[in-house]
């Protein structure tokens, strides 16, 4: 497990809207622009080898702008295709807050960012001891019906809390403001309202069809 002293004070930053990760959750990713390929290529070459997923923040001034905090994800699989490109998986280690932009000659985006206020990310599983798992579970399954989503029951019904709760906010299919505030929900109770709350409004607005695997 990765301690506070092993964050450094700058990291490459990878922007990507609607890709939400969390501490100790895996993201699977798909690399194959030059530039990214370059940021995972030298984030390998680091003990750390993290990159920090970061959502564009939309600005009417400026077009390259980016939400305050994300969350720094450790290289944990990697594999190369015949042409060339990377399928990767980043294990979520802990969120940040962006500092400043730094200037230099990488293709990819790097920022000096402070780890301050998400220790409680370095720990062990977080635990929900509000969780009403059965009107959860009740209002998922309308959800599910509503957009003609499907799952394994079982799997949903046995996961722990954290597992069930990040995995939700990263797969379901919300607006990247809605990711957003689901990344910095302070805790897992508050993550998971906030969860039930979009899910709620999209019941109540909201139609399409898809299937969650």
């Amino acid at each position: 497990m990765m301690q506070a002293a092993d964050l450094p004070e700058t990291i490459a930053v990878f922007p990507l809207p609607g890709a939400l990760l969390l501490p100790r959750s895996r993201l699977p990713l798909h690399i194959f622009e030059p530039r990214y390929l370059q940021m995972l290529e030298d984030a390998l070459k680091t003990s750390q080898r993290l990159i920090g997923m970061v959502q564009p923040c939309p600005q009417p001034r400026r077009a390259d702008a980016l939400y305050a905090i994300g969350c720094a994800g450790r290289v944990t699989q990697f594999s190369e295709t015949e042409d060339g490109r990377y399928l990767i998986t980043l294990t979520g280690i802990s969120r940040f807050r962006i500092q400043q932009e730094v200037e230099g000659f990488a293709p990819y985006r790097r920022c000096t960012v402070s780890w301050d206020g998400f220790g409680r990310d370095l720990g062990g599983a977080e635990t929900d001891v509000c969780f009403d798992r059965r009107r959860f579970l009740d209002v998922l399954g309308r959800f599910f019906a509503s957009r003609h989503l499907q799952t394994d029951w079982s799997a949903l019904k046995e996961a722990e809390d954290e597992l069930l709760i990040n995995s939700l906010s990263m797969l379901l299919d919300f607006s990247p403001e809605d990711k957003q505030a689901l990344l910095e929900a302070p805790s897992l109770q508050t993550r998971r309202e906030t969860l039930i709350t979009l899910i709620e409004f999209q019941m109540r607005g909201g139609s399409g069809e898809e299937t969650l695997q």
